[in-house]
């Protein structure tokens, strides 16, 4: 008779009895306290990330492949070299400003064309400084816009880095950005499993376009899941061995929405929350605040989701709420004369050149990391 593992077993037993049956150390993460029980034995090393979408940060060249040409200097955006430099001094200052003594050591990014203009951020403008290194790739979408992610090597090193193809099933002539996910050691010992987003927009009405939005959905939450079952089987499993998840991006839906609340099961209370739990932290910390304006409304497009691991302060990571926070200083926004109050201070509004940042605000969140 085959030995039975136990432990995978007691893994698997997390989700098939009710959170009260679970052993002690297996029950509800506690995200309220965010204080270290033993402060006096353990020390701590706060790791920010940030999440933005940089609205058009396009090559000021025509590129043959994709639907780029309106970014040119002869397009109807009339996209030129200074321009371009312009706008990679907005997103610098934003992003060390996000950062204030210290630089996020993991940035996410959407609506950038190439490599071209992410080695011009980070090695030819402020933040040049930080060493940053990036991943990315060329995706399928028709526009050539791409996700990317930013990393300082001293507090991040990847291990493994997979994009995911979105091929829509009920619509093969569409393509769409791929999901960029990276597997890394933060500070040199916790893994953790990221995910970079930038889901189909509502162009045509949110009905209409929603269908995408679900698929893509379901396509990130198969591979959470793969994450998941492969922790509980793995023979080296240990009681604190859940996944850390972290997933970012601008979803172009609200928390509330189907493909976010009830495909990937992005959770929006933390009541009996399990540690294999997906929650959606920008819900919880900001509620009706928005990260995006359209028209009088302000959208909450942008958002951190987690797994509950990252919410149990016994945990050598964890997050705190208090961490949670929409980016929006002053140099961000400008007065909204038709709607009133405050938008994002963008680059564009149709053809006509702002000059500003982003139709976005950037989201930050932080990793409170412990040591002995």
């Amino acid at each position: 008779m085959k030995r039975v593992n136990m432990l995978a077993v007691m893994h698997l037993l997390v989700w098939i009895l009710p959170n009260h049956l679970l052993p002690e150390h297996y029950q509800s993460a506690t995200p309220e306290n965010c204080a270290v029980a033993d402060s006096s034995q353990k020390t701590s090393q706060n790791v920010r990330i940030l999440f933005w979408n940089v609205e058009n940060l396009f090559d000021y060249r025509d590129d043959t492949l994709t639907s780029d040409e309106e970014f040119t200097g002869g397009g109807a955006m009339h996209w030129t070299y200074a321009k371009l430099q312009i706008k990679l001094a907005h997103v610098a200052k934003t992003i060390l400003a996000a950062g204030e003594w210290n630089p996020p050591a993991i940035i996410g990014l959407c609506e950038v064309e190439n490599r071209y203009v992410l080695n011009k951020l980070i090695y030819d403008s402020p933040m040049k400084s930080f060493q940053y290194r990036m991943i990315h790739r060329d995706s399928p979408d028709q526009r050539g816009i791409d996700v990317a992610m930013l990393y300082r090597p001293d507090a991040f090193a990847p291990l493994l880095t997979e994009w995911i193809t979105i091929r829509f099933p009920f619509d093969t002539t569409v393509q769409t950005r791929e999901i960029l996910y990276v597997k890394g050691l933060l500070r040199h010992r916790d893994t953790i499993h990221l995910f970079v987003n930038h889901w189909p927009s509502r162009r045509g009405g949110e009905a209409t376009s929603a269908p995408r939005r679900n698929f893509v959905a379901s396509v990130l939450r198969k591979k959470v899941d793969s994450i998941i079952q492969s922790s509980v089987l793995s023979l080296q499993s240990t009681v604190n061995s859940h996944p850390f998840i972290i997933i970012m991006g601008d979803f172009n839906d609200e928390p509330e929405n189907k493909s976010l609340q009830t495909i990937l099961k992005a959770r929006l209370d933390t009541g009996n929350l399990r540690p294999f739990d997906l929650v959606n932290l920008m819900f919880l910390k900001t509620g009706r605040e928005g990260s995006h304006k359209f028209r009088e409304h302000w959208g909450l497009l942008d958002q951190f989701i987690v797994s509950g691991s990252l919410l149990d302060t016994d945990n050598s990571l964890h997050i705190c709420l208090s961490s949670i926070q929409i980016f929006n200083p002053g140099f961000l926004l400008e007065d909204d004369l038709r709607y009133l109050d405050k938008k994002p201070k963008r680059t564009f509004l149709g053809p006509r050149y702002k000059g500003g940042f982003s139709d976005h605000l950037p989201i930050i969140m932080e990793i409170r990391k412990l040591g002995k």
